[in-house]
């Protein structure tokens, strides 16, 4: 039997990819929003590729600050970049 592959909605492209392959933003009830590396975190979450050009348009077009409903700090965005830089 082959096993499903969960696919996640990027906020920024739109596109459905496989988890592994997102990160997961997290604004959980203290409105503390973090980067999810385990992907089991409570709180609202949003799915972005792990690539920089898909960074830069989620900080332009502030796709991360409408799917999680808040003001992102540029602290979150340096750590979402870092995990990124990292993977490669």
């Amino acid at each position: 039997m082959v096993k499903k592959i969960p696919l996640r909605k990027c906020v920024v492209t739109q596109e459905r990819l496989p988890k592994k392959e997102l990160l997961r933003i997290v604004k959980n009830n203290e409105g503390n929003i973090f980067v999810d590396l385990s992907s089991k975190a409570n709180g609202r979450g949003a799915y972005i590729q792990k690539s920089l050009e898909v960074l830069q348009l989620a900080k332009q077009k502030k796709c991360l600050e409408r799917a999680l409903e808040c003001t992102i700090p540029e602290s979150v965005y340096q750590q979402i970049e870092k995990i990124i830089l990292n993977e490669q």
